[in-house]
């Protein structure tokens, strides 16, 4: 035997609306934030090491790649 239990909530719409608005703003904040600290890392990695151009795009095409895997792993 299942025991379910059936709740109707009033919700405003537009009060939720705005609610995933908010959290929506604040995560693309946060991932702004995560993505500018990465770069700033990457680029110290290749004052550092004292890079040339061509290893310093190996770096960044690298680091694109990891951004699609990850994004794409989010979507899956």
């Amino acid at each position: 035997m299942r025991n379910i239990e059936t709740r109707k909530f009033d919700a405003d719409v537009e009060q939720l609306s705005a609610i995933i608005t908010s959290a929506r703003a604040e995560e693309r904040a946060e991932r702004g934030l995560q993505v500018a600290r990465r770069l700033t890392e990457i680029a110290m990695r290749i004052q550092q090491k004292g890079m040339s151009g061509v290893e310093a795009a190996e770096l960044l095409r690298q680091e694109a790649e990891r951004y699609q895997t990850e994004a794409q792993e989010a979507i899956h």
